[in-house]
């Protein structure tokens, strides 16, 4: 066909699939996009589309619906094909190149080193190292960074607290409590290895902070590390401030024009970039404000040569967007995409059906090892990271507990490991992949449905790196469960007492380890196991 449609680039050309099976396999609105400017009829346009990929190999039929709608289905065998395509493919299958050659640094759960990590870190470790992998799957070139906050009033509190558990005193009033600060103040004690009772209060509290400080990082890192979470860089605060690198960031912004003084205080003119205020950089006392460090953290960053910076926080750092975003575009940045900020929403644990307010070992807060503790890394992983961040949510430990279809991480686990004991008894009964491939065979509901299921992998796992949303590859995989367990009631791969072993079995049993591999590839992603036995 001739123009309008030879000027089309390929992302004019967009195809999906239909919601309602009934419309084929594959959908498309490109004659509505296209017929107006080109001055035609869309469903006229449409219907000559339609001729042509009719004609294409491996399409059964091509046709208009509504205003302009090309609705296409494909013959038996070469949906069917797909199988042998995920099967060579193995765990490649589903990666792209979205971001192919692309430098990612990911910010996240950067939790202060004054207690366990609580629930909204533990959301963060598990939705950052899932978009990690996801990101990576699509070429990007990803840093998973820590950032170490050891600098500022919140050390010193942790510090008098320690001193205070030591002494056996109250903690103070803006102090940590909980049963760990104890146990780190004892840990503090037996490593020193001296009495810090012949020293002054400030000597022996400046002991606690930097031993402290020390042992409570190691037990993040250990208990990130267990959850199936590690960090490439974990970057100290302290360093912006021993480097001087806050009076490069403010060289470099007073270069571009952007720092002026008032009031014996050195001010950034955030307003200029959407901010509601300017914003203070050096107080008149000489002491940097708390931005300081942010424009230094983010300068160093774009010079250790990170394309995109992606930072996780929690939904109390809302108010903080727009300064961050006002001092990546005062850098010559563009916000957005240099810099990216995704805010997540609150974690509520319930038990009983009652909320869990309180951690035996924190005190005040409910902690990751208290929901690794509960239900296990994997359905912990695999709950946090199967909702919107944009969303509360509120997790069912009893639910999490069960073997059950109404238990996620159960029902799509369990539909891999029956994946796996089909292959084995698929074995066992001669019926092996190399002995045939007959995909026009594949012709049940059951099976055109799981096999346009599967297809559509690839897709998701793009739209998921490129919204940065790790729970779309969660509810697809589910969805996948849902349809293996449907074909899997429906058609038998294995021969039913004395039938001989068939191409049909034979080809089957390529879906069926197609699916496993899809499945896997789907919980690899998320950092979640997939067994082979339940």
């Amino acid at each position: 066909m001739g123009a309008p449609l030879d000027s089309l680039s390929v992302t004019d050309i967009v195809i999906e699939r239909p919601k309602n099976r009934d419309h084929g396999d594959w959908a498309s609105s490109v004659a509505l996009k296209v017929a107006k400017p080109a001055g035609l009829n869309p469903r006229d346009l449409a219907a000559q589309v339609a001729e042509d990929v009719a004609r294409v190999d491996g399409v059964a039929r091509a046709d208009v619906a509504g205003p302009g709608f090309i609705n296409i289905t494909l013959e038996a065998g070469a949906a069917g094909e797909l199988a042998r395509t995920i099967v060579t493919a193995g765990a490649d299958f589903g990666n792209g190149s979205l971001h192919r050659g692309v430098s990612m640094n990911l910010e996240f759960v950067s939790a202060n080193p004054t207690g366990p990590i609580h629930m909204g870190g533990t959301r963060w470790a598990a939705v950052g190292d899932s978009l990690a992998r996801i990101l990576i799957s699509q070429g990007a070139d990803v840093t998973r960074e820590y950032y170490f906050n050891d600098h500022g009033a919140q050390i010193d509190r942790f510090a008098r607290s320690l001193l205070a558990a030591h002494f056996g005193r109250p903690a103070p009033e803006d102090g940590y409590g909980g049963a760990y600060i104890s146990d780190i103040a004892a840990r503090v004690t037996a490593a020193y290895q001296h009495d810090l009772s012949v020293l002054p209060d400030d000597e022996a509290q400046e002991v606690f902070r930097s031993l402290g400080v020390e042992l409570m990082f190691g037990d993040i890192k250990a208990n990130l590390h267990e959850f199936g979470v590690d960090f490439d860089v974990y970057f100290h605060e302290d360093s912006l401030h021993e480097s001087r690198a806050v009076d490069r960031a403010v060289a470099r912004l007073r270069e571009l024009g952007h720092i002026f003084e008032e009031d014996g205080a050195v001010w950034l003119r955030t307003t200029a970039f959407g901010d509601d205020k300017d914003r203070v950089i050096i107080k008149s006392d000489g002491n940097p404000a708390y931005i300081a460090a942010d424009l230094a953290y983010y300068l160093d960053k774009r010079e250790r040569g990170f394309e995109r910076n992606i930072i996780m926080l929690g939904a109390d750092h809302h108010g903080y967007v727009a300064r961050m975003m006002a001092m990546c575009a005062a850098f010559g940045d563009t916000p957005g995409e240099s810099l990216e900020i995704l805010i997540g929403q609150m974690v509520n644990l319930v038990k009983d059906g009652q909320p869990m307010r309180m951690s035996k070992r924190a005190g005040t807060i409910v902690t990751l090892d208290d929901l690794v503790e509960a239900v296990g890394v994997d359905a912990a992983r695999y709950a946090l990271v199967r909702s919107s961040i944009d969303s509360n949510l509120d997790i069912d430990l009893d639910l999490l507990q069960t073997q059950s279809n109404d238990n996620p991480v159960f029902y799509v686990q369990y539909a891999h490991a029956r994946t796996c004991a089909v292959a084995r008894n698929a074995d066992a009964a001669l019926v092996r992949r190399d002995g045939g491939f007959a995909p026009e065979l594949l012709v049940h509901e059951t099976e055109s449905v799981l096999i346009a299921a599967l297809q559509d992998f690839p897709r998701v796992v793009k739209q998921a790196a490129a919204l940065r949303e790790p729970h779309r590859v969660a509810r697809f995989i589910e969805e996948v469960a849902g349809n293996f367990h449907r074909w899997y009631g429906a058609c038998r791969v294995l021969p039913q007492g004395d039938e001989e072993v068939t191409d049909l079995h034979r080809t089957r049993l390529w879906l069926n380890d197609a699916t496993g591999q899809v499945i896997r590839n789907g919980l690899t992603l998320l950092g979640v196991s997939a067994p082979e036995r339940m």
